[in-house]
Formats: structure tokens, sequence, C-alpha cells
């Protein structure tokens, strides 16, 4: 099987497997290919990469003629330089895997132990067709939450610029009304006309003041005291917290599965899951259930100890462990949490909508209840009069 696999891939042998580029390397390597070392690219290119390879092997091509066959189809760009560049080092006789691992911006630890794993194993067109589908899925759920996320988003951005235009250049405009009146404003307008004047007046400090809070809060976030805070807060959220929960749960379990799919030993894959997590406390429960398993015990105990994972996750991997398809049994906990992570993503939607639309009655109520109160008291004063 070794065999048949390794002439369908259509690579020589491969020599000394090496890792990624080394600082040495770098610094010898020309100005364009240190560029598309240091670039990343879009999942969305990775997916399309990653499935289009995986057709072409499963039709029985060499990976080097695949190779070359996808860096033609790829725009112009870092991307296609590192695609050709990976193809002329399988060429020269590396492996797959550690060519691919010459450019850790495109391919991460995940894709290359998936890689490597098939090779060793004589399925790596079985493995590609796997990458493809977790990448996939992956990407679908990333679409997903950031496609939730647009609409609010655009209209907070809208409403914000529009209730500053009123403030800047409408409400002015009423000042001088109220002068000609010679009353007396209500405290509500009067307010209204001080933060007017102070917008009008000091507008590029609130931009300033805008860009210096997320330049502080980039820094804060590589504390890592302040970025488990957020994390952890996070999680607690209402409904933002749930959806977080689920979308890191679907997440670990369909990269869990995957690893174990492709043959990659528990403890190397635990490693690549705890490495590459973006929350602090599920990457600190990882590196516990990951000690635990390293001193003998099973699984299950550490993730249930850890708080992270429900008890329907810890059972449904108990299940699988003890059954002997724990990497099967984590896809179904994967894909039952994304049907979650649909469910709570609509919630989301219907959630934020209303709020965002109470909030912009609120300002735009308060504005125009303090632009008209004087001249419904001079109004009403003038009706006295009669």
């Amino acid at each position: 099987m070794p065999e048949r696999i390794q002439r369908k891939s259509g690579g020589p042998e491969p020599r000394k497997p090496s890792g990624p580029a080394s600082a040495p390397e770098l610094a010898g390597a020309t100005p364009a290919k240190r560029r598309f070392r240091r670039s990343k690219i879009k999942p969305r290119v990775l997916v399309q990469f990653t499935t289009q390879l995986s057709t072409l092997q499963n039709a029985g091509l060499p990976i080097v003629r695949c190779l070359r066959i996808l860096a033609g189809q790829q725009r112009p760009g870092p991307f296609r330089d590192g695609v050709s560049a990976v193809a002329d080092d399988v060429e020269g006789g590396d492996s797959l895997s550690a060519a691919l691992g010459k450019h850790p911006h495109f391919f991460d630890s995940l894709y290359l132990n998936m890689v490597k794993a098939g090779e060793a194993g004589g399925i790596l067109d079985q493995i590609l067709e796997r990458l493809a589908v977790f990448a996939e899925k992956a990407d679908a759920i990333r679409g997903k939450i950031k496609g939730a996320l647009t609409y609010p988003t655009c209209v907070m951005v809208f409403a914000v610029l529009v209730v500053a235009f009123v403030m800047i250049f409408v409400v002015p405009k009423f000042e001088e009304v109220f002068k000609q009146l010679n009353q007396q404003l209500p405290p509500l307008t009067t307010a209204l006309l001080g933060m007017a004047n102070v917008m009008k007046r000091w507008w590029w400090v609130f931009l300033l003041g805008i860009g210096l809070l997320i330049a502080v809060l980039r820094a804060l976030m590589r504390v890592h005291g302040f970025k488990k805070f957020v994390h952890r807060l996070q999680l607690r959220l209402p409904v933002v917290g749930d959806l977080v929960h689920k979308t890191i749960v679907a997440r670990f379990a369909r990269t869990f599965g995957t690893l174990l799919g492709a043959g990659v030993p528990i403890l190397e894959a635990l490693s690549i899951i705890r490495d590459s997590v973006s929350n602090v406390i599920v990457g600190e429960a990882l590196d516990s259930v990951h000690k635990n398993i390293k001193q003998g015990e099973t699984i299950t105990q550490p993730m249930a100890e850890s708080g992270v994972f429900d008890d329907i996750v810890v059972n449904m991997v108990d299940v699988g462990e003890q059954s002997g398809n724990l990497d099967r049994m984590l896809m179904k906990v994967a894909d039952a949490y994304e049907r979650e992570v649909d469910d709570s993503v609509s919630t989301l939607f219907r959630v934020i909508e209303p709020m965002i639309l109470l909030f912009l009655a609120f300002v735009v109520g308060t504005i125009v209840v303090a632009l008209f109160l004087p001249i419904l008291k001079v109004m009403d004063t003038l009706s006295s009069q009669r």
C-alpha cells in the first residue's frame, strides 16, 4: 500500500526531512521569498487550495504536477510564490510536509502534521481529503459568525456617523435660533448644545482617543493576565459566551477527531490543538488534560475536571475511548455543536437587532426632544399671553 501511494504521488524518495526555514536561511533568501514567508492568506484561499489538491491527488496525478497546476491557478502574489517554492522543493527531493513546513504563515502545525501522518501511512490522498473537509467546516463556522455580526456592526457604524454629523453640523444651527428666542433653555437642551460644541471643536481628540484606546487594548492583550481575564469574560457573557464556548468545543472536537483519524498520536494531537487554540482558558484546560494523560490517566477524567467541556461531550468521548472509535465520536460531537452554533448565531442576531434599534431610538429621541423643548416652551408662552 505505501509503495502504491508513493508512485501515485509522483514524488521522489524523501531525503532528510527539513523543518521550517531557519534564521540563516531567511537571512540569505531573496526579498521576494522573505515577503511571501512573512505573508498570510485568507482561510478561503487555503480551503480552495486543499480541496483542489485533494481532487488532483485522487485523480492520480503526481504531487509535483498537482502543485504546478495549482500554482498556475493562483493569483500573482505571495501564496502563488509559496506554492511554486513547495513544488520546487518536492521536485528537489523534500517530502511534501517538509516543503510545506518552510512556509508556516501559510500552513500551520495542524496542516503539517496531517500531511506528515498521511505520508507516513501512505494515505496522503485520503488525508488531503480530510483536510479539505476540515478546512471547509472551519471556514463555514467563521463565515456564519462574521455574517451574523456584519449587519449590526454596519448599522452601529452608520448610526455613529449620522449622530456625529447631526451633533457637529445640525445642532449648532439650532443654538443660533435659541439665542434669538431670548429664553432660558431647559437643562437637557443646554447639555446637548454643550456636547455639540465640544464635539465640533475637539472632534480630533475623540478620534485620537479611539485610536489610542485600540492601541492600549492591543498592547494589554499581549499581557497574559489581562488576556486571560478577557477570555474568561468572553465565556461568561450572556448569549455571546454561549456562542464562543460552543464554537471552541466544535473546533476542538473536529480538529482532535481529524488528527486522530489521520493517525496522529493522542498526546501530539492535544499539543497541536493546545498551541493553536485562541482562548487562554481553554488552552490551560487542554494543557491540564495533556499532562494528566501523559501520567497515565484516561482522557475523560481530566476533561471533566477542566470545567470547559460539558457532560455530554465528556460522556461521548468516554464512549468513543472505550469502543476504540474516539475519532468518529469526536466528529459526531463536532457535528452536534456546529448545529448548536448555527442556532446560537440566529439567537444572537435576534437579540442584537432590537437592542441596536432601542439604542438608536433613545439617542435620536433624546436629540429631538432636547432641540424642540425650547420651541415648545416658547409656543406655550405665546399661547398663554393670548
